[in-house]
């Protein structure tokens, strides 16, 4: 007869085709966060920006000098209800963790790396392809980092707004804001990493192709 240690750890480390355990969600958390957070600090040093909270929280950063972790924790702050709403408790605290791990790692890991400088597009395309990396970590154990796609989510339920033309505006917004903050060239590559972020995402993350959730 099983113990009760042992009843607990094996539900822990229960897995199967159709589902993920508690230890492979947070191992698929933990995983993400630090993709996403590396991928940040490749566009950070190389001075770029992204769409979506990151970029807001990209944003406040570069305007204010505020830290980007700090900024990018605040900025998800009001989503987290509407992410129990659309996608339940379950969703929402996995996306808070990893937000939270995500937001602590991205003021840890650069100096840790000594990274000064990165050139702008080879930080926009490897940073855009380990973020997109750790998005994909995140969707696939049912979490993600927060913000303008859980509000693009409850949107389109609540009014029958289409949720990609509205992630689509809030991009570019954010992009249209950066006018003030960055070059040409800077915006260019920033562009051209959230290209690469999202055909990593649409290439790759589809459920027909991964089955346990």
């Amino acid at each position: 007869m099983a113990t009760p240690t042992k009843s607990v750890f094996a539900t822990l480390m229960a897995s199967s085709a159709e589902r993920h355990s508690i230890a492979d969600d947070v191992q698929g958390v933990i995983s993400g966060s630090m993709l996403a957070a590396l991928g940040i600090t490749l566009l950070s040093s190389a001075g770029l920006l992204t769409g979506g909270v990151p970029g807001i929280a990209f944003l406040i950063h570069y305007a204010t000098g505020f830290s980007f972790g700090a900024c990018f924790f605040a900025a998800n702050l009001p989503f987290y209800y509407l992410a129990f709403r659309r996608m339940g408790l379950a969703f929402m605290l996995k996306t808070f963790a990893a937000v939270a791990i995500t937001a602590t790692l991205s003021e840890v890991v650069p100096p840790a790396l000594g990274l000064t400088h990165v050139d702008p597009l080879v930080g926009a395309l490897f940073g855009g392809l380990v973020i997109g990396a750790g998005l994909l970590a995140l969707f696939r154990h049912r979490a993600s980092l927060g913000g303008i796609g859980i509000l693009a989510l409850y949107l389109q339920d609540r009014f029958g707004w289409r949720a990609g033309f509205i992630q689509l505006g809030f991009d570019c917004a954010i992009v249209a804001c950066s006018v003030f903050l960055a070059s040409p060239y800077i915006i260019a590559c920033s562009i051209a990493g959230a290209l690469v972020m999202n055909i990593t995402l649409a290439v790759n993350h589809r459920k027909d192709r991964y089955i346990a959730m």
